[in-house]
């Protein structure tokens, strides 16, 4: 079967994720064979996020590789850490963002858990999960925080985002600044679901 040749929209935006030419997806594949104009929008999102008045750009690109890490996504993975380099940011940045999102996972499942239940013997037990990274994040509390927030958000866990909100409030950040960051984790989550 020969290779479905994609239109000039979804190219360009193949090219800015900088992905290969032979570059496919199965959900691709079906947003041309559809004559999708969804792709369109997705790539104005995705550019989109890329400017931010709440944001630095080191700080866009380290979202990118949690919420990506979150993901299993290889391909925003290699994308997000290629431009957090580029950015600035250090190895240990880049690592700390993916070992947030395999954090915030395990915390977000056990505190659904203890959520959804609503029993306060669950919440009496002790979670012991190792968080000392939480600690003296290399990243600064506030965006070590920020980045929690915005995995529990993609992960759905209500009590772990209503207590990183809380937290980045106490600690001065900005409403903008968090809705900012959630709104990105959303973004590069959509583009997930066909580029993968």
């Amino acid at each position: 079967m020969e290779a479905l040749t994609y239109s000039e929209t979804t190219q360009e935006f193949l090219e800015f994720l900088k992905v290969k030419n032979d570059y496919h997806t199965e959900s691709l594949d079906l947003l041309e064979q559809g004559k999708s104009r969804y792709i369109a929008d997705l790539k104005v999102n995705f550019k989109n996020s890329f400017e931010s008045e709440f944001l630095t750009k080191t700080e866009i690109a380290l979202l990118g590789v949690a919420i990506a890490v979150n993901a299993n996504n290889q391909t925003l993975r290699q994308f997000f850490t290629l431009n957090a380099k580029e950015e600035g940011a250090t190895a240990e940045a880049i690592a700390e963002a993916a070992a947030c999102a395999s954090l915030l996972s395990a915390n977000n499942i056990l505190y659904r858990f203890r959520h959804f239940t609503g029993k306060e013997k669950y919440n009496e037990i002790p979670a012991r999960i190792k968080m000392n990274i939480m600690g003296r994040p290399v990243s600064g509390k506030e965006f070590f925080e920020l980045m929690s927030l915005a995995v529990s958000a993609v992960n759905g866990c209500e009590l772990c985002v209503t207590s990183h909100e809380a937290s980045l409030i106490e600690l001065g950040s900005k409403e903008e600044r968090i809705f900012e960051a959630v709104r990105l984790a959303s973004v590069i989550t959509s583009v997930s679901k066909v580029i993968y």
